[in-house]
């Protein structure tokens, strides 16, 4: 069963039947201009959105976790209850599916053991606040990990969640949803399910495979 199959298997309800998996919702993501972009956001903050044009608004976003590791497995945004006729890897430009082998996949590198979806306008933002970080702070700035995301994941006693939602700009609505993956280290892919109008009904992207 290649990737895709088993994502299909997994996602195309409204909900999942693995007792492997322990799903939760987590809470919502907004996407201003519906342009997605999943990524490490500490090493690829240049990262290109997937060619799909998403809705924009507020939408629900879960988490699939292995039971046996308690580790992130899945992460899933859905944008609406259609019923999905479709499904394909997610790509951005440039990306020609036609080009790969069966067990090639495109996706993105996670070196920091996290991985994230927002909205591109959000992460100009995110890139906008490093920069501003590093001016003001001069030698002081620790990086964009330890000015901005570390609070939310950890405090001095240790790990608080394998999530977080985080807003890199008071003056725009669009957040960040960050989130532990997998093991941690490694190369993940996305997939989209889509009505039979050709419209996205959510995106799920893969960190530890279960079939």
């Amino acid at each position: 069963m290649t990737h895709l199959e088993n994502i299909k298997k997994l996602f195309s309800k409204n909900f999942v039947e693995s007792p492997l998996l322990e799903s939760f919702e987590v809470g919502k993501i907004h996407l201003s201009s519906g342009k997605l972009v999943a990524c490490d956001p500490l090493i690829t903050n240049d990262m290109q959105p997937f060619t799909t044009k998403f809705p924009t608004g507020d939408f629900s976003v879960l988490l699939h976790k292995e039971r046996e590791s308690n580790c992130v497995a899945y992460a899933e945004i859905i944008f609406s209850n259609s019923e999905i006729t479709d499904w394909k890897l997610a790509t951005t430009a440039g990306q020609n599916i036609k080009e790969l082998t069966e067990e090639e996949v495109f996706g993105y590198p996670v070196e920091s053991g996290m991985g994230c979806f927002m909205d591109v306008d959000t992460q100009n933002n995110l890139n906008e606040l490093e920069q501003r970080l590093y001016h003001s702070k001069g030698a002081d700035f620790m990086g964009i990990y330890e000015e901005f995301f570390h609070d939310e994941f950890f405090d001095e006693n240790g790990a608080i969640d394998q999530y977080a939602f985080l807003k890199p700009s008071e003056n725009h609505s669009g957040t960040i949803f960050a989130f532990e993956t997998g093991y941690g280290e490694g190369f993940y892919a996305s997939y989209i399910a889509y009505d039979k109008d050709s419209t996205p009904v959510k995106i799920i992207t893969e960190f530890i495979e279960i079939s």
